[in-house]
Protein backbone atom coordinates (compact mmCIF):
# COMPACT_ATOMS: atom_id res chain seq x y z
CA UNK A 1 0.00 0.00 0.00
CA UNK A 2 1.77 3.23 -0.89
CA UNK A 3 2.03 5.11 2.12
CA UNK A 4 1.14 9.16 0.77
CA UNK A 5 -1.74 9.44 -1.19
CA UNK A 6 -0.97 12.25 -3.71
CA UNK A 7 -4.21 14.08 -5.72
CA UNK A 8 -4.45 17.00 -7.62
CA UNK A 9 -2.77 19.08 -10.22
CA UNK A 10 -2.76 18.87 -13.82
CA UNK A 11 -2.80 21.99 -16.27
CA UNK A 12 -3.79 25.72 -16.06
CA UNK A 13 -3.76 28.79 -17.42
CA UNK A 14 -1.58 31.75 -15.85
CA UNK A 15 -3.66 33.26 -13.10
CA UNK A 16 -5.41 30.44 -12.88
CA UNK A 17 -5.59 28.26 -9.18
CA UNK A 18 -5.17 24.09 -8.66
CA UNK A 19 -5.84 22.76 -5.42
CA UNK A 20 -3.53 19.57 -4.33
CA UNK A 21 -4.31 16.71 -1.73
CA UNK A 22 -1.77 14.43 0.35
CA UNK A 23 -3.15 11.55 3.10
CA UNK A 24 -1.23 9.53 5.01
CA UNK A 25 -2.75 6.22 4.42
CA UNK A 26 -0.87 4.37 6.94
CA UNK A 27 0.98 6.51 9.91
CA UNK A 28 3.96 3.91 11.59
CA UNK A 29 5.81 7.53 12.63
CA UNK A 30 3.47 9.66 14.45
CA UNK A 31 3.18 12.16 11.75
CA UNK A 32 3.07 15.39 12.91
CA UNK A 33 4.39 17.57 9.68
CA UNK A 34 2.82 17.24 6.44
CA UNK A 35 3.96 19.78 3.47
CA UNK A 36 5.34 20.15 -0.14
CA UNK A 37 8.10 20.05 -2.15
CA UNK A 38 8.71 20.39 -5.90
CA UNK A 39 11.18 20.16 -8.56
CA UNK A 40 10.96 22.18 -12.13
CA UNK A 41 12.96 20.33 -14.65
CA UNK A 42 16.62 21.25 -14.63
CA UNK A 43 16.34 22.88 -11.25
CA UNK A 44 16.78 21.38 -7.42
CA UNK A 45 13.91 20.12 -5.43
CA UNK A 46 12.64 22.97 -2.91
CA UNK A 47 10.55 23.20 -0.09
CA UNK A 48 7.78 25.07 -0.88
CA UNK A 49 5.44 24.65 2.44
CA UNK A 50 5.14 22.71 5.74
CA UNK A 51 2.22 22.55 8.35
CA UNK A 52 3.17 21.41 11.47
CA UNK A 53 0.16 20.39 13.07
CA UNK A 54 1.25 20.51 17.00
CA UNK A 55 1.50 24.53 16.38
CA UNK A 56 -0.46 24.30 13.55
CA UNK A 57 2.97 26.78 12.11
CA UNK A 58 2.98 26.72 8.42
CA UNK A 59 6.30 27.65 6.32
CA UNK A 60 6.23 29.14 2.98
CA UNK A 61 8.80 29.49 0.66
CA UNK A 62 9.42 33.21 -0.66
CA UNK A 63 8.08 32.52 -3.92
CA UNK A 64 4.38 31.05 -3.29
CA UNK A 65 3.67 33.41 -0.05
CA UNK A 66 0.62 34.91 -0.40
CA UNK A 67 -0.63 32.83 -3.46
CA UNK A 68 -0.23 29.27 -1.65
CA UNK A 69 -1.59 28.07 1.34
CA UNK A 70 -1.68 24.60 3.04
CA UNK A 71 -4.03 23.45 5.61
CA UNK A 72 -4.90 20.08 7.66
CA UNK A 73 -8.13 18.53 6.45
CA UNK A 74 -10.44 18.31 9.44
CA UNK A 75 -7.77 16.63 12.03
CA UNK A 76 -6.72 13.90 9.89
CA UNK A 77 -3.31 12.58 8.93
CA UNK A 78 -3.97 14.71 5.26
CA UNK A 79 -3.29 17.98 4.16
CA UNK A 80 -4.67 20.12 1.21
CA UNK A 81 -2.40 22.55 -0.79
CA UNK A 82 -4.70 25.64 -2.09
CA UNK A 83 -2.36 27.45 -5.35
CA UNK A 84 -3.46 30.68 -6.59
CA UNK A 85 -2.64 33.08 -9.26
CA UNK A 86 -0.45 30.61 -11.07
CA UNK A 87 2.54 31.41 -12.66
CA UNK A 88 4.60 29.60 -15.58
CA UNK A 89 7.40 29.34 -13.06
CA UNK A 90 5.26 27.40 -10.64
CA UNK A 91 5.52 24.36 -13.29
CA UNK A 92 6.99 21.54 -11.24
CA UNK A 93 6.65 18.18 -10.28
CA UNK A 94 5.21 18.36 -6.69
CA UNK A 95 5.99 15.95 -4.16
CA UNK A 96 4.29 15.28 -0.83
CA UNK A 97 6.21 14.84 2.21
CA UNK A 98 5.48 13.76 5.58
CA UNK A 99 7.12 13.07 9.22
CA UNK A 100 7.39 13.66 13.03
CA UNK A 101 9.00 16.73 12.27
CA UNK A 102 9.26 19.39 9.70
CA UNK A 103 12.92 19.72 7.78
CA UNK A 104 14.13 22.11 4.99
CA UNK A 105 15.86 18.62 3.80
CA UNK A 106 13.66 16.05 1.55
CA UNK A 107 16.18 13.26 2.06
CA UNK A 108 15.06 13.59 5.64
CA UNK A 109 11.56 13.24 5.48
CA UNK A 110 10.23 9.28 6.37
CA UNK A 111 6.98 9.53 3.91
CA UNK A 112 7.79 10.73 0.09
CA UNK A 113 5.18 11.21 -2.55
CA UNK A 114 5.69 10.17 -5.62
CA UNK A 115 4.87 13.29 -7.43
CA UNK A 116 1.98 14.96 -8.96
CA UNK A 117 2.74 17.26 -12.31
CA UNK A 118 1.52 21.21 -12.24
CA UNK A 119 1.50 22.72 -15.57
CA UNK A 120 0.99 26.84 -15.91
CA UNK A 121 1.00 27.95 -19.56
CA UNK A 122 -1.22 29.75 -21.51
Amino acid sequence: QVPLLESGGGSVQPGGSLKLSCTVSQDTRGVKCMGWFRQAPGKERERITTLFFDSDYAYYAYSVKGRFTISQDNGRKAVSLQMRDLKPEDTAMYYCVADRGCSINWSEYYFRGQGTQVTVSS
